[in-house]
């Protein structure tokens, strides 16, 4: 039998060990002292703030044992300092995802009305389309856009976001659009007569896009005005002056980013 001294004998409780809770935000506390039940918002000056179910903020101390968790004391503690990865953003906005493998390519596709509209959509928003799965692939012109649904076969799952130049009332590719009823696609536009015009004219070191006169192709009537050579010549020098979405008119961000939320939408 274990024989014990007088001091074990006489002593009275040990003290107990109050564990030690870090106060992240959303742990749920209650300050014994005036009964206040409430989801740590953040800390302050060596204060905890508190909010209750109803919305109120209350202000306590982070003293040793000021708290209780699950009907226990608990002291909250301040959570250690750890140096996040500085986030990189990518050329659309979003937060860039490092390491990233693309996704295997969803069913759904976007569809641009051609070759420069899919270059231009590639450099500012092609990290998102990798990191969904989303392909973009040129139509060709608006003219075939029917026919092409048809061909395509939409469906759950299986759906189609269009971008469309120069998607003004009464225009040639508004009356086209008009006629696609099709709960499974969705087609936005920007009011621009080719994708170029899309590109701010600061990005492309110009006061603004030239005025090209009817009867005459848009792209060559631009390269003339500006003395950019051949169309091809001229693309090349669109496209590099775009880095990131700030280069880009808003109506043909906002038409973007509502095709590619349309397309990665889940399914019910």
């Amino acid at each position: 039998m274990r024989s014990h001294s007088y001091n074990d004998v006489f002593a009275g409780p040990r003290k107990r060990k109050i564990p030690e809770v870090t106060a992240e935000p959303g742990l749920v506390v209650e300050e014994p002292g005036s009964g206040f039940c409430g989801a740590v918002v953040r800390l302050e000056y060596g204060n905890v703030v508190l909010e209750d179910r109803r919305g109120k903020h209350r202000v306590f101390p982070l003293s040793r044992a000021g708290f209780l968790l699950d009907g226990k004391p608990v002291t909250l503690v301040p959570p250690q300092a750890v140096a996040k990865p500085a986030r990189t953003i990518s050329a659309s906005g979003s937060v860039r995802v490092e390491g990233l493998r693309a996704r295997t390519a969803r069913d759904s596709r976007i569809w641009v009305e051609g070759k420069h509209d899919a270059e231009l959509v590639e450099r500012v928003w092609g990290h998102d389309l990798r990191v969904e799965g989303v392909v973009v692939e040129p139509l060709d012109g608006v003219d075939v856009l029917a026919g092409r649904i048809d061909e395509f076969g939409t469906g759950p799952g299986r759906r189609l976001g269009v971008l469309v130049d120069h998607l003004v009332a009464g225009s040639k590719e508004s009356r086209l659009v008009d006629a696609i009823t099709d709960e499974h696609v969705l087609v936005t536009g920007h009011p621009y007569v080719d994708i170029w015009q899309a590109v701010k004219p600061a990005a492309v070191g110009i006061r603004e896009w030239p005025v090209v006169p009817r009867g005459l192709p848009w792209k060559e009537g631009i390269c003339a005005a500006l003395g950019w050579g051949e169309p091809w010549e001229g693309w090349q020098r669109v496209l590099g002056a775009v880095s990131s979405f700030r280069d880009l008119e808003t109506p043909l961000i906002g038409a973007v980013e509502r095709l590619i939320d349309f397309v990665t939408l889940p399914e019910d």
